[in-house]
């Protein structure tokens, strides 16, 4: 197989966040089943599906000794998998009960999540744009929080709950497609009991579009993560980072204009104010990586 270009992972990485801007209406379509129902057949058909393609691709297993099945990676590998789980609860909660706009906010805030755990966790330390970004948006979200605090749970659950899966993501050695199958894999144990004590009760087979629609849940679940795994150590830190907003942004006009979402004054002033400070993190944090360092005096 031929390397991948520059190009080709510029595109991956486009295709994968478009991929989920565009997830809300996907979700949205199999509403006549519940957000649990739901979760449970992301879960179950994405170990299928990443099973299947692993098994085709005929990789080895080796992984599964060396970065599993040991005393210090499975407990990772499982809080990894609580966290990925409780953030696609409530992200499909959310789209089906008129808070994709607050679910956006989540995924603008989640960067600058990611940067206090690099601080907390990793003893990382913050650039002037970090500093500048982070305080404008901490702001921000408070402005947010003093008109809109009934959803904000949403907004904050999402943003804390994927950025301590990157947290357990960074300790793991395993690829995306990997990690995936480990993940919902220690879910399926939940996940398909409750489907099959669902059994009538559930939507699956009742209609074949919302099933054929469920079961691709597995698939609008693999692929987007595949294209990213594809891009992202192909791609420079700030392209990345650029491209890391498309997604919410696509979210937010997904809500205010085909779910008819309403936004107070507080909320429009509070994003602007979450707009301002990722800008301003992502500008000054590119320039500091890309400036050419300067020799220190003799």
């Amino acid at each position: 197989m031929p390397p991948i270009s520059r190009s080709q992972a510029l595109g991956a990485a486009v295709a994968a966040y478009l991929l989920w801007g565009f997830l809300p209406p996907f979700l949205a379509a199999l509403k006549p089943a519940g957000p649990l129902e739901v979760l449970a057949h992301r879960i179950v058909w994405s170990f299928v599906l990443v099973l299947l393609v692993l098994v085709a691709l005929r990789s080895p297993w080796e992984w599964l000794r060396t970065s599993v099945f040991t005393r210090r990676a499975l407990p990772t590998l499982l809080v990894a998998a609580v966290m990925i789980g409780t953030n696609w609860l409530v992200y499909i909660w959310a789209v089906n009960n008129h808070h994709v706009v607050e679910a956006s906010l989540g995924y603008f805030i989640n960067p600058l999540v990611n940067v206090l755990f690099g601080v907390l966790l990793f003893g990382e330390r913050l650039g002037l744009g970090a500093r500048i970004g982070g305080t404008i948006v901490l702001l921000a979200v408070i402005v947010i929080s003093a008109g809109n605090w009934d959803g904000l749970w949403v907004s904050l659950t999402l943003a804390g709950s994927f950025g301590l899966y990157g947290v357990v993501k960074k300790r793991s050695t395993l690829t995306a497609l990997q990690g995936l199958l480990i993940e919902s894999a220690l879910l399926t144990p939940l996940a398909l009991p409750y489907l099959l004590w669902l059994g009538p009760q559930g939507q699956f087979g009742h209609d074949t579009a919302l099933s054929v629609m469920l079961v691709s849940a597995g698939a609008v679940t693999a692929i987007p993560l595949w294209f990213f795994a594809v891009a992202a150590p192909r791609l420079p830190f700030g392209v990345l980072g650029v491209l890391q907003y498309l997604a919410p942004t696509i979210q937010f006009l997904l809500g205010i204009t085909l779910f008819g979402e309403q936004v107070s004054v507080s909320y429009w002033v509070g994003l602007f104010g979450v707009w301002v400070g990722s800008a301003i993190y992502l500008t000054m944090t590119i320039r500091d990586r890309e400036a050419p360092a300067v020799d220190e005096p003799c």
